[in-house]
């Protein structure tokens, strides 16, 4: 998020472990509450079912009595054990305390204001108990019946000091415990934490690497989680930008270098005519020719990149059914003059219902580049032989050559762009070596499939094929 010109950024790290921290603090405070606070409530539960049953047994033991005095009551106490109490009250109907166990002789003779007595001499039994993290106080009070009349009430007390260091030791404990076992979480959480963002951290860095233009730099995988595929997709896409880069820069100088040969010679053209005032017309004549010819094979080349780069950018491609066997017509009429000049007979075995799904100059310019390849590189008086069949659902175009053929070591290469097989050859023949790589790109915009082979005894034979159109 931004403000002004100022940016709030927080980092993977300071989240988790941020998140971790109040868990672990949520974690500790649950462990040293819930079980001291359980702990309470029992003794609390105890307490009350104890002293409760006490009061009432008393209560029981002074109701035979028809009126209650200090002489018949002590007589009565004297028979039950108020030691297990820090003090026990008994008052007569009034709230006179007639026997106290604090007082000397037991005697107090003093109104009790005890809000548990008074519950009592209002005929209902009472509890209460306050835990002040030291001990526990707990009062009860039963009132004593006579003939169904309310004739006095029984007060307990107790003063509990040794519950109280119970729950307070284990509390202790307790928070020891989750206070060593959530530092020792913490800590961990901070390792696991320090090494997922480290890895993060890496990651990052390398795509700020690779966009400075460091295609080559690649990350050492570990592990076998999310960012471990992460870094191995990054580095598979740095190798393709790197491969992607090397391709675009041997473009880029490859078509700088085919350019410049034309251009060169155009201007070297003009310059002697320029500088030349002497020149007679033939001479001019032939320098204008030459200028001709080698502004046409720039414009050839220049179309040949333009249709790379259609194929490189996917542009959309309007298909429609096109007839395979009226296209290589066509291309060998247009090859007739060039065949004628080279003295090389083309043969053709052309058979009906090649109808195919694609662009007809996409066909047309797969067509001409083979053929066209097959009577330029020929040898004099060669021959071309095509042939185009449908064989399984496929239509399958065959141009073969009796050339110089494709050397072992140039057949990875043929359908690279700029690369040519016998350089010298290719440049007196115009060659630019986009033919092939155009040919190979097209094929394949158009599910088609191209390889080449050896012929028995000379030259080199490219097979063609393309899905037949549904309707065909």
């Amino acid at each position: 998020m931004e403000k002004g010109r100022f940016k709030i950024k927080y980092s993977v790290q300071f989240t988790f472990m941020t998140i971790f921290f109040l868990f672990i603090a949520l974690m500790i405070a649950l462990l040293t509450t819930y079980p001291t606070t359980s702990s309470r409530d029992i003794v609390y539960s105890t307490k009350r079912s104890s002293m409760i049953s006490q009061s009432a047994v008393m209560s029981s033991s002074l109701s035979v009595l028809e009126s209650l005095n200090s002489d018949n009551v002590n007589q009565v106490m004297e028979l039950v054990d108020v030691k297990s109490f820090d003090r026990i009250v008994v008052t007569d109907g009034s709230g006179m305390s007639i026997y106290d166990s604090a007082a000397a002789g037991h005697v107090s003779g003093i109104y009790v204001l005890f809000p548990e007595l008074w519950d009592a001499l209002g005929g209902k039994s009472s509890f209460s108990s306050r835990f002040d993290g030291e001990a526990f106080f707990s009062h009860a009070a039963a009132p004593v019946y006579s003939n169904g009349v309310i004739i006095g009430a029984v007060y307990l007390s107790e003063y509990d000091a040794h519950q109280a260091v119970l729950i307070n030791q284990i509390q202790a404990r307790l928070r020891s415990v989750a206070l060593t076992s959530g530092i020792a979480v913490f800590l961990m959480v901070f390792l696991f934490a320090k090494a997922l963002t480290r890895r993060i951290t890496a990651l990052v860095k390398a795509m700020r690497i690779v966009r400075e233009g460091q295609y080559d730099y690649r990350l050492l995988p570990r592990g076998g989680d999310e960012v471990t595929e992460l870094q191995e997709e990054f580095n598979d896409m740095t190798q393709r930008l790197q491969k992607t880069e090397e391709l675009r820069r041997r473009f880029v100088s490859d078509a700088s270098h085919e350019l410049r040969t034309p251009l060169a010679s155009i201007r070297l053209l003009s310059d002697s005519i320029l500088h030349s005032d002497d020149m007679d017309e033939r001479t001019m004549r032939e320098f204008v020719s030459d200028i001709g010819t080698e502004a046409e094979r720039l414009q050839r080349l220049t179309e040949k990149l333009m249709n790379l780069t259609r194929m490189d950018g996917k542009l959309q491609i309007v298909q429609a059914p096109v007839d395979v066997r009226r296209v290589a017509e066509k291309t060998i009429h247009l090859l007739a003059p060039l065949a004628k000049k080279c003295n090389v007979t083309i043969f053709t075995d052309f058979a009906d219902g090649c109808i195919i799904t694609a662009s007809e100059d996409d066909i047309y310019q797969i067509i001409f580049n083979l053929a066209e390849n097959a009577v330029k590189y020929n040898s004099f008086g060669g021959n071309v032989f095509m042939s185009l069949r449908a064989e399984g659902g496929f239509a399958r175009l065959v141009i073969e050559d009796t050339g110089m053929g494709i050397p072992d070591e140039d057949a990875p290469h043929v359908f690279s762009r700029f690369y040519r097989v016998d350089k010298a050859r290719s440049r007196a023949a115009g060659g630019s070596g986009l033919g092939l790589s155009i040919v190979h790109d097209a094929v394949k915009t158009h599910n088609g499939k191209i390889y080449f082979e050896k012929r028995e005894t000379v030259g080199t034979r490219f097979v063609v094929t393309f899905p037949l159109a549904a309707d065909a």
